[in-house]
């Protein structure tokens, strides 16, 4: 069976050794989703500095619906500068490629999720708030994994603008005159609900301006992290590392001029 050749963008979720000096690369492209790339003696291939994880580029490769893809060659890499010089930023952009592999299945076309993956590393990149660019992509990726949640309009009388609060055993919001029909409701800071319901829906021209204060942002973190647990259920190791980074993490950021003359 003859390989198709073929030219498309595609970006790495990640690579691993194979043999002595070969590597399996993984790569999520624009025209045949996500595959399974081998790179023969890895260290001496021109092709090296294409197969880190995060290199979008343009790749020439060979598609194998039946094993191992090829690749023939690459150009025009689009670095990301400021994630890979930034461990906080690269351990974001970590999550969002483990997030969008573990959501698609292999060989699936899928240029949608392709484009909000490449827009949201772009946005990362330029300097947006990584940490709601990541709640975003979380829950839109939803929908991806078969979870369909509802925090626009109460579950039982479809009122919208309320302060609601989420009920897991609805799948979806209540108002208060609601409330009651769910005791095991999740007592939300009625932001988190409405935030979320902006970031279903929101665009990316809509993005550009996005802020959000400290004391929120763990909020939707706690929030999200336990409807990924409750929906989900996957358990990625770049996530825990983003965990035990924001624990550990203060430690490593700058601190300002205040703090050091205090």
């Amino acid at each position: 069976k003859k390989m198709e050749r073929i030219e498309t963008r595609g970006i790495v979720l990640y690579n691993q050794d194979f043999r002595e000096d070969d590597k399996l690369v993984k790569i999520f492209t624009e025209k045949s989703g996500k595959r399974m790339f081998f790179v023969k003696h890895a260290s001496k291939s021109k092709l090296v500095a294409s197969i880190q994880p995060l290199t979008h580029a343009d790749f020439i490769v060979k598609i194998n619906d039946d094993g191992l893809s090829y690749i023939e060659d690459f150009h025009q890499v689009q670095p990301f500068k400021s994630i890979n010089g930034d461990i906080f930023k690269l351990s974001y952009a970590t999550y969002i490629l483990a997030l969008a592999d573990a959501a698609l299945q292999d060989k699936v076309y899928d240029p949608a999720l392709f484009a909000f993956l490449v827009k949201t590393l772009n946005l990362m990149e330029s300097g947006l708030d990584y940490e709601i660019l990541t709640n975003i992509f979380e829950i839109q990726l939803l929908g991806r994994f078969g979870v369909s949640l509802n925090f626009h309009e109460c579950a039982f009388c479809h009122r919208v603008g309320q302060p609601f609060d989420y009920s897991y055993k609805y799948s979806g919001v209540l108002c208060p005159q609601h409330y009651q029909q769910d005791e095991r409701r999740a007592y939300l800071d009625p932001n988190v609900p409405y935030l979320l319901d902006q970031f279903q829906a929101i665009s990316f021209d809509e993005l550009e301006t996005i802020s959000i204060k400290p004391e929120m942002k763990r909020k939707l973190r706690l929030f999200i992290d336990q409807l990924y647990e409750e929906y989900v259920g996957i358990h990625l190791k770049s996530k825990k590392f983003i965990d035990d980074l924001s624990s550990w993490g203060q430690i490593m950021k700058p601190r300002t001029e205040n703090e050091e003359t205090e």
